[in-house]
């Protein structure tokens, strides 16, 4: 039997001690949360008691106290003769005398007249008892009423006083409603007609400054309906390019044809005849935003932009925007030593400029890889040294000498080649020499001012006309320009 009761205890002490977890894996970093169903799904706690108590409601009580009826009194039967040989006179037996019941209507004594007040007395006063209960509670209704009725008396005072103030309230919204009315009447009647002609007037003005626009935007589109062409009359000397022009007595620097190749048709460039000994054919111009040079790739190879203008001198004295075009750059450069000369101006009218005496862009089939050497200037050597505010690996994919040209639609830069969403070009704004991807960016988006921001970026990048060593990444440049020139030994 003790060996029984221990394995009895021993079994509860086991049951007590085990631990319940939850189903499911704990090594798991991000388990599924458990989900409560029933509460009478769950196993129940081994810890728990497994006595059983049923659900018992609460039952109200029988209903107790006194009934309304007294309980009967017993039957006896007795017969009238015994009670008539009962009832015998009893004269003078020290009380009350009574007649015979046969002698009729019984006549009362003082002795019975005291028993029958008495008598009376106790319901009598049973029933002044009572009627003491009902003037008390009478009384307390009575004082409950009055209160009620005061209080209704004072509420009544009250919404009295209440409406009172609603009419003179009313009075007064009254009274400005009718003034504002008044007010409203007189500017309907007067003000409103008076702006209304002078709106009307402004209006017929507008209309008028609209017609002058349409008129004038019909005649720009009469103008406009055959291509511009240069109005401005060419200089008869002509050769292969600037520098042979200036040679042969071209010394005003404006708009020439060259024609570097015999077997190709000759075009305009514009000429630098005066910077630095002159000799210079401009190849990019970048001076008021006017033209877009986010182009494609065979934009630039063609070329784009506006040559030169003429303001009033009676030639085209004055480049405008354009790109060369590569494949005549490239054709320039690979008939001999060739030098190229970027002039820079910022927005307060600081001049710095770039020159490298070695300048090659080649042709097509190898995507006009650009090579430069012997740097001198003032802006900052970009193109062979890359960005001097950068060290390392960062410094180096800035570097543009060596690189092949790119362009939106012709990925050639070293940013993960065949990477459609990491482009240089698509992101810097322009066609260029693109490496990882820039320290100089000339033919970038055009922003007036110098300074901007990544908010004002398209893509949050430098995008603008930069020239990092001389003004960093996020000032862009007023203009910029590039000449080039066979390169001779002064």
């Amino acid at each position: 039997m003790k060996w029984l009761l221990l394995l009895c205890l021993f079994v509860y002490g086991v049951q007590c001690s085990s631990v319940d977890y939850d189903d499911y894996d704990l090594t798991t970093k991000s388990p599924e949360p458990k989900t409560v169903g029933d509460p009478r799904g769950h196993r129940p706690s081994t810890r728990g008691s497994d006595h059983y108590s049923p659900y018992q409601p609460a039952i109200p009580p029988p209903i107790s106290g006194g009934s309304r009826y007294r309980g009967r009194p017993p039957t006896t039967s007795t017969d009238e003769s015994t009670l008539e040989e009962q009832k015998v006179e009893q004269p003078d037996a020290g009380g009350c005398t009574h007649l015979s019941e046969k002698m009729g209507v019984l006549c009362p004594t003082g002795c019975e007249l005291k028993s029958t007040i008495v008598k009376q007395e106790r319901n009598v006063k049973t029933a002044v008892d009572e009627l003491k209960k009902d003037v008390n509670e009478l009384s307390m209704s009575s004082n409950t009423i009055y209160r009620y009725v005061d209080g209704l008396s004072s509420a009544l005072r009250e919404r009295q006083r209440i409406n009172n103030d609603n009419g003179n309230l009313v009075g007064e919204y009254t009274n400005d409603l009718e003034g504002q009315h008044a007010f409203v009447k007189d500017t309907i009647d007067t003000t409103f007609p008076s702006s209304i002609r002078v709106l009307q007037s402004v209006l017929q003005s507008l209309r008028d400054k609209i017609q002058k626009v349409e008129t004038a935007i019909m005649s720009q589109r009469l103008k406009c309906e055959k291509p511009c062409t240069m109005s401005c009359p060419i200089p008869v000397v002509s050769g292969k390019e600037c520098e042979d022009i200036f040679r042969k007595g071209g010394d005003s620097s404006e708009m020439y044809l060259i024609q570097p190749d015999a077997f190709f048709h000759p075009y305009k460039v514009y000429c630098d005849m005066t910077t630095e000994k002159g000799g210079w054919t401009l190849i990019q111009n970048r001076q008021d935003g006017s033209v877009d040079f986010g182009r494609r790739w065979d934009d630039y190879r063609a070329g784009f932009g506006n040559i030169a203008s003429d303001v009033g001198k009676g030639f085209c004295s004055t480049p405008g925007e354009y790109w060369l075009g590569n494949d005549r750059i490239s054709q320039l450069t690979k008939m001999g030593p060739t030098e190229v000369l970027i002039e820079m101006t910022d927005w307060t009218g600081d001049r710095v400029k770039a020159q490298y005496h070695q300048f090659t862009v080649q042709g097509e089939t190898s995507g006009y890889v650009m090579a430069v050497g012997k740097y001198s200037g003032t802006a900052g050597d970009t193109l062979l040294e890359g960005a001097t505010e950068l060290i390392g690996e960062n410094r180096t994919m800035t570097i543009h000498n060596g690189m092949m040209f790119s362009t939106y639609d012709r990925d050639n830069d070293k940013w993960v080649p065949g990477d459609a969403t990491k482009q240089c070009s698509r992101e810097d704004g322009g066609g260029w020499w693109y490496n990882r991807c820039h320290s100089s960016n000339p033919n970038g988006r055009y922003y007036w001012g110098g300074e901007y921001t990544k908010n004002m970026a398209k893509h949050g990048t430098d995008d603008g006309i930069v020239w990092m060593n001389w003004k960093g990444s996020w000032y862009s440049l007023k203009a910029i320009s590039m000449k080039i020139r066979p390169f001779f030994s002064s």
